[in-house]
């Protein structure tokens, strides 16, 4: 369960009715799981997958969203994220797999999008695809390249508007947090009428580390120090590029909060859009008008603290519902139990 339902209060904004990124209209997510040995020893293994984040449920490269992107850590094998802030919008999902998953991801997402736009390519210019990655290579034989473009395209095609599946599945499937099972989590805050919704893939630190609460289950690894996340920010709420890249900056809060220092090896990135105003590709305007938050009105500290909020107890949640995985060599990460631990208030 999630680490509100146990009884974890984090931060003191309300949340969304799901407590997941799907709390912001129209933003789906969808998985991909593979767990299966790749030989007959079992010691090389598919434990890893594909997560699809989808902005809206229309075409997104026709109906472009507002983003940014933010680096607390470079240590990460993504692809789109320079587009991005040159352009500031996002025009096909936003995938996340393994380190060596990325190529395929790419691969499956633009054969997606292509099928979606013949034109692209052709009678226009051709497509940003966004995918970031984390190391599951404790867990999963990520040398055997286990993911295929067709994963990608059917984490896509599963996306729902439902509260997304979180802990061990899709891209998280192999990931470890703290020592402990990590992978996908979410968390949603509501901000005078708009919402901020968040969804990470957790793959950092060693036990030691965690801060927030204090567990001592022996299970734990100490040996995987460093790691990374992925964040992704979602917002109905009008805000620049700019904006939103000054709101992507406050999940360095929320990671903080929790225990991680941004380690050498870590690749901690933050994806961040909003569904308030939509581009369209093919328009033979020179201008356009969009509305957008005033910089100086106090909702804007309110967004700062929504999106720490949200990015601690997502990476809770990512704890929270994973479980026990086995992956290649045998080896085993154990779930962080909250329940036998005990639960306590995180301000």
């Amino acid at each position: 369960m999630k680490v509100r339902e146990a009884g974890m209060v984090i931060g003191s904004l309300p949340v969304g009715p799901k407590n997941c990124i799907t709390d912001v209209a129209g933003v789906k997510v969808g998985h991909v799981t593979l767990d299966f040995p790749l030989d007959e020893t079992g010691k090389d293994y598919a434990c890893t997958g594909v997560t699809a984040i989808l902005p809206h449920g229309g075409n997104l490269f026709k109906e472009k969203v507002t983003a940014a992107c933010y680096v607390l850590n470079g240590f990460g094998k993504t692809t789109g994220l320079v587009q991005v802030n040159e352009l500031g919008v996002i025009e096909s999902p936003i995938m996340l797999t393994n380190t060596f998953g990325v190529p395929a991801v790419t691969q499956g997402t633009l054969e997606y999008m292509l099928r979606e736009n013949p034109e692209i390519g052709e009678t226009t210019g051709t497509i940003n695809v966004v995918v970031g990655e984390c190391n599951d290579s404790y867990l999963n034989s990520i040398r055997m390249f286990p993911v295929t473009p067709t994963h990608a395209i059917d984490a896509i095609k599963n996306a729902s508007e439902q509260r997304a599946e979180e802990g061990a599945v899709g891209a998280g499937k192999g990931m470890v947090c703290f020592g402990y099972k990590g992978g996908i989590g979410s968390s949603s805050r509501l901000v005078e009428g708009y919402t901020i919704g968040c969804l990470v893939l957790s793959n950092f630190g060693r036990k030691e580390e965690f801060r927030s609460f204090q567990y001592h289950q022996r299970e734990g690894l100490s040996e995987t120090s460093d790691g990374s996340i992925i964040i992704v920010l979602a917002t109905d709420a009008p805000l620049s590029d700019r904006q939103l890249a000054r709101v992507a900056k406050r999940s360095g809060i929320g990671l903080g909060r929790t225990g991680s220092h941004f380690s050498h090896g870590s690749g901690d990135i933050v994806i961040a859009f909003s569904t308030a105003n939509k581009m369209t590709h093919f328009s033979s305007e020179l201008t356009e008008q969009r509305t957008q938050i005033r910089e100086d009105q106090p909702i804007m500290n309110l967004f700062f603290m929504a999106a720490a909020e949200a990015v601690e107890e997502a990476i809770l949640n990512s704890l929270s519902q994973a479980v026990t995985t086995s992956g290649r060599l045998g080896r085993v990460v154990y779930q962080m139990d909250f329940m036998k631990e005990g639960n306590g208030r995180c301000i």
